[in-house]
């Protein structure tokens, strides 16, 4: 009992960690509102230039009241989790199929590369024209935003598998599906996290230029309003929320992470 109770103190992740990383962040918040303050006092630049953070604040509280930016960040969250899923899941899939087929891989590279030249704000105005304006091209655009970065995670993450572990398992007569579970997959894993943190960011950004160029839903569509508008409080309160969004799907993954890979921290202390 001694024993057990000294290897769970050892191995125990730091407790400190999460609120130490949540001050900073709070701090970080804090000096650009205060820089932001600074900079509208010293220009004095009218309120459709540069609003002050009290008016964007006092915004932020009408918008949340009356439901109007719940409705429309609910549904750009579905774009951006609908498309996160679907372009993680097809990339490792197919970054997958890739890594056991090398031929495969040379002949689809030059497409997947050139795919990847053309902004997504340029292929945008065709996939909604294409599929309309609803939900299904915006996903299809956030998944495509995704796609590429998990992709080549996957692949680099597959390729780094130590030579000599393969051996070991195919000297076990191990399935493929076995070699997937208990070797391939735990080894690749940090590397493709580190895909899907990038996807997770790019995800709003492809969620927000299907929204601006045509949706009647979305903080994409609110930024568009609040320009038409003048009303650049509103644009403010749209493009902060999409700023906490990202940082909070990039903060998910980062607690996935943290829980996926305590593995690496029981060996690095062994």
């Amino acid at each position: 009992m001694k024993n057990l109770t000294e290897i769970k103190r050892r191995y125990a992740p730091p407790k400190r960690l999460g609120s130490s990383r949540l001050l900073t962040v709070l701090l970080a918040a804090a000096a650009g509102i205060i820089v932001w303050q600074l900079l509208w006092m010293l220009l004095k630049l009218p309120g459709f230039i540069l609003p002050a953070p009290a008016v964007v604040w006092k915004k932020f509280l009408q918008v949340l009241s009356n439901g109007l930016l719940w409705r429309h960040l609910s549904f750009t969250l579905l774009e951006v989790l609908l498309g996160l899923l679907i372009g993680s899941l097809s990339a490792a899939m197919l970054g997958y199929f890739l890594s056991k087929h090398p031929r495969a891989e040379n002949f689809s590279s030059p497409y997947l590369v050139a795919s990847q030249s053309v902004p997504i704000v340029a292929i945008a105005p065709l996939l909604v024209i294409w599929f309309g304006p609803g939900l299904f091209s915006k996903v299809l655009i956030c998944a495509l935003t995704v796609f590429f970065p998990v992709l080549v995670n996957t692949l680099v993450g597959l390729r780094e598998v130590p030579q000599d572990l393969r051996e070991l398992m195919r000297s076990f007569k191990a399935s493929p599906g076995q070699t997937l579970r208990y070797l391939e997959l735990p080894a690749s894993l940090p590397v493709f996290l580190g895909g899907l943190r990038v996807g997770a960011t790019l995800s709003v950004i492809g969620a927000i230029v299907g929204e601006l160029v045509g949706s009647d839903r979305g903080l994409g569509f609110l930024i568009n309003v609040g320009r038409g508008q003048y009303d650049t409080a509103l644009v403010f309160v749209a493009v902060l929320t999409l700023m906490m969004l990202a940082a909070s799907l990039y903060g998910l993954i980062l607690l996935l992470e943290s829980r996926l890979l305590a593995w690496q921290t029981w060996r690095q202390n062994a």
